[in-house]
């Protein structure tokens, strides 16, 4: 029986742009431990263990047996988009507009959107080396160029205004940056960042910053990016601090001028955020589920306040502390292990013979990928301490 082959499908150029997560590749090696029986600690995804509070749920269920579960306004329910507003006031004391806001599904969503917006084809866009992937691939898949400033720990892992001024060209448009970070867990400093806000300002150009992990700050009360300025988009998400990962829910703050723009790209690319989840998402903003996410931001401190010298204690150097979200930064070039220095090799050591997953540095940037390792401290503190106690057996401390 004769057969013809199938015509394989010419893919797009951007395709080759996006790179895949070597935390996937061992988070399926784990998983593959697992299934012979393995007992692994998990270090390595940015995903809370806590799951969305009861008030969440039932104000979800609320909804569903109300049959509310038709499309919403692109830019998202009312209701919902005067909620964020009024927690902007209370938590960080700015009056936003909530017709500034637009409602999305999740921050990946945002920032897709922020992108499309804004980037034009061969644009380029300014973010921090180490920095979250899809970052700068949201710039890729608008046909943008994401330049990567190597950023180190003298400067909290952050891009300056100084590197703004510096690298500034012709065909820069803009900087993508994020406070607090993935992977760093660290934040811009406030007069750093009103700083570079200006900045790029002066050139005519547009800052974005995602403020995801904000929520989750621990040393100092955190300022919005939205202080600086009318013309600055920001994104955040209800992922994170509010525990509702899969909900997929998120939002933009845009300046006035754009709200018709980001109007129309998402009624075209997205039709609306998941209705039921913004019904449910109404309940995060009562007091009862504020005093709830409150002990849970308290309880990551708690972590952070152990895992960060910890890694200390194992021979790992963590430059700079981290401030927020629930990650640290470490420098593995000085632990006592035959492959120190090379993270990748060193997180398939610990997965292999630990049992414990970190993630190496190659997913965040070029600059010093092989010299650190993200762990996320998104579980539970007993098994954080049962991960050290592995890890001192493996490097013999």
């Amino acid at each position: 029986m004769n057969t013809v082959a199938e015509p394989l499908l010419r893919l797009a150029a951007r395709v080759d742009e996006i790179q895949p997560f070597y935390v996937m590749e061992l988070a399926k090696e784990a998983a593959k431990l697992e299934r012979a029986g393995r007992d692994i600690i998990h270090m390595g995804i940015g995903e809370p263990d806590f799951t969305a509070p009861e008030p969440v749920v039932e104000a979800a269920a609320a909804a569903l047996r109300r049959g509310v579960t038709q499309y919403t306004s692109a830019l998202g329910l009312h209701t919902l988009r005067e909620a964020i507003a009024a927690h902007y006031e209370h938590a960080y004391g700015l009056k936003v507009d909530p017709a500034r806001i637009v409602v999305t599904a999740g921050a990946s969503a945002a920032l897709l959107l922020a992108c499309t917006a804004l980037v034009d084809r061969d644009d380029e866009v300014l973010m921090p080396d180490p920095c979250y992937p899809c970052n700068r691939h949201f710039v890729a898949a608008a046909e943008g160029k994401p330049v990567l400033v190597p950023s180190g720990p003298e400067a909290r892992f952050q891009l300056t205004a100084s590197d703004v001024e510096r690298l500034w060209t012709e065909r820069t448009r803009g900087v993508l940056l994020a406070s607090p970070s993935n992977p760093t867990g660290t934040s811009i400093e406030p007069d750093e960042l009103g700083r570079i806000v200006k900045a790029v300002r002066a050139r005519g150009g547009f800052t974005i910053v995602d403020e995801i992990y904000q929520g989750l700050s621990y040393d100092a009360h955190p300022v919005s990016a939205l202080s600086f300025g009318d013309d600055v988009v920001t994104v955040n998400s209800f992922s994170k601090y509010f525990n509702m990962t899969g909900w997929r829910l998120g939002w933009l703050v845009v300046p006035p001028a754009l709200v018709g723009a980001f109007e129309k790209l998402a009624q075209n690319l997205f039709i609306c955020a998941s209705t039921l989840a913004q019904h449910a998402a109404l309940a995060c903003f009562e007091p009862q589920t504020l005093g709830i996410y409150e002990a849970r931001r308290l309880e990551f401190k708690r972590r952070r306040d152990f895992i960060a010298p910890a890694l200390e204690s194992l021979g790992f150097t963590v430059p700079v502390m981290p401030d927020g979200a629930f990650y640290v930064y470490a420098d593995c070039t000085n632990v006592n292990h035959p492959t120190a220095g090379d993270s990748d090799a060193l997180t398939r050591a610990m997965l292999h013979d630990a049992g414990t997953v970190m993630v190496p540095g190659m997913d965040f940037g070029v600059a010093a990928p092989r010299k650190y390792v993200r762990l996320s401290y998104a579980t539970a503190y007993e098994r954080l301490e049962e991960a050290v106690g592995r890890l001192r057996t493996l490097f013999n401390r």
